[in-house]
């Protein structure tokens, strides 16, 4: 039997290991970016802005992307591997599109499913799925990103009453949320605390003057005597335990979408490469352009192979954070690695919004270091294998 020609696209067939379903919700995502988002993003990016953020809520809810891995209220239920191909898809497209999937399903809709009470669960869940109540999260603070269990955010009680005070930094959703998941100290140990963002005291200010992740709203948070009723606690949760299980899942998307962004950057420069001439002939004809897309292609496949592994491992429950650690050194490193490398194949064009890689660089220098700096990640590893805690 005669062998198809090799896909350069997907060179290592690995679109095989791949059901019917899993297909399905990756070409389905990948559509929406393609006619809701991929026209007008590099004009949202060189803007600092995504405007309609509201109303392109609603329409990801419709597709139901928010909160996908998550199991009723609203909820679809995916496995792990079909939310890694959706988190794949939307960063394709842009990180920030990616960022506000992330934030809202992994990190704020996750927190509340997994530790909040019922009445929480049923007055946010659903409305969240569907894309009309945006969530964010609030943990890094202005002094405190890599160690967040040094927060200053403090939660005592008054009476029955919770009061916080403090501030967040670095808040994805910030400004356009309804609700705000925030972690505080208090005499307890950390908590979580359910705050809607209409509550006396709390306010949110968009972060300006970013040269990454424009095409997205970041905020600072600031909570200023916030009186919450005692059933705002998230109850099923005390410590560091709660936020760093929330963004073990949020990392779980980046292992994923950073290849995403990967993906888009090499696809771009081999298109390029066929009808750019220099010399006579096109540069892909040419011996070191050719060595550049060969490294390329096999950090990028590599890194599906690695993104799949992690998937199949968290769809049947063997999943360790130390693993999320490995995918998510190794696939956004490699990535912002292939994204580097492809603009230098388009020379001058690289750098323009005409095409997609300069944006994709910059925002992977974000993604290279939010959810767990590379450094972190290496020291998560390292504790492993050595069993010699180096963090302090």
């Amino acid at each position: 039997m005669a062998l198809a020609p090799i896909d350069p696209r997907d060179p290592l067939g690995i679109d095989d290991l791949f059901d019917a379903e899993e297909l399905a919700v990756r070409d389905t995502v990948r559509r929406f970016c393609a006619d809701r988002v991929a026209p007008y993003v590099a004009d949202w990016f060189e803007r600092g802005e995504l405007p309609g953020i509201r109303e392109l809520a609603v329409e990801i809810g419709r597709i139901g992307a928010f909160g996908m891995h998550l199991e009723g209220y609203g909820c679809t239920g995916a496995s792990a591997v079909q939310y890694g191909l959706a988190c794949l898809e939307f960063e394709a497209c842009d990180s920030g599109l990616r960022s506000l999937v992330s934030v809202q399903g992994s990190l704020a809709m996750f927190a509340i499913h997994r530790f909040g009470s019922e009445a929480q669960k049923e007055e946010w869940l659903p409305r969240m799925a569907a894309g009309e109540a945006i969530g964010c999260f609030g943990l890094t603070e202005p002094d405190h990103g890599s160690d967040p269990a040094s927060m200053r955010t403090y939660a005592k009680r008054d009476g029955t009453d919770w009061v916080l005070n403090g501030r967040k930094m670095w808040i994805t959703n910030g400004s356009v949320a309804s609700v705000a998941v925030v972690w505080a100290r208090t005499d307890a140990g950390i908590r979580g605390f359910v705050v809607p963002t209409g509550t006396d005291g709390f306010s949110a200010h968009d972060i300006h003057h970013k040269m990454s992740l424009r095409a997205s709203v970041t905020s600072e948070l600031v909570l200023d005597d916030v009186r919450l009723p005692a059933d705002a606690v998230l109850p099923e949760v005390t410590g560091m335990r709660g936020p760093l299980s929330c963004l073990n899942e949020a990392r779980f998307g980046i292992v994923w979408g950073s290849l995403g962004a990967a993906r888009t950057c090499l696809e771009a420069a081999l298109d390029y490469s066929r009808t750019r001439e220099q010399f006579g002939k096109p540069i892909g004809g040419f011996q070191l352009t050719q060595a550049k897309f060969a490294d390329m292609a096999l950090e990028l496949h590599k890194g599906l192979l690695l993104a799949l592994h992690i998937g199949r491992r968290k769809d049947a429950g063997t999943l360790r954070p130390e693993q999320v650690s490995f995918g998510k050194l190794n696939n956004v490193r490699e990535a912002i690695e292939i994204c580097r490398t492809s603009r230098t194949i388009l020379g001058a064009n690289g750098i323009s919004l005409e095409y997609p890689i300069m944006r994709h660089v910059t925002n992977l220098e974000s993604v290279l270091t939010y959810e767990g700096t590379s450094e972190m990640h290496t020291l998560v590893i390292g504790k492993a294998l050595t069993g010699f805690d180096a963090f302090r």
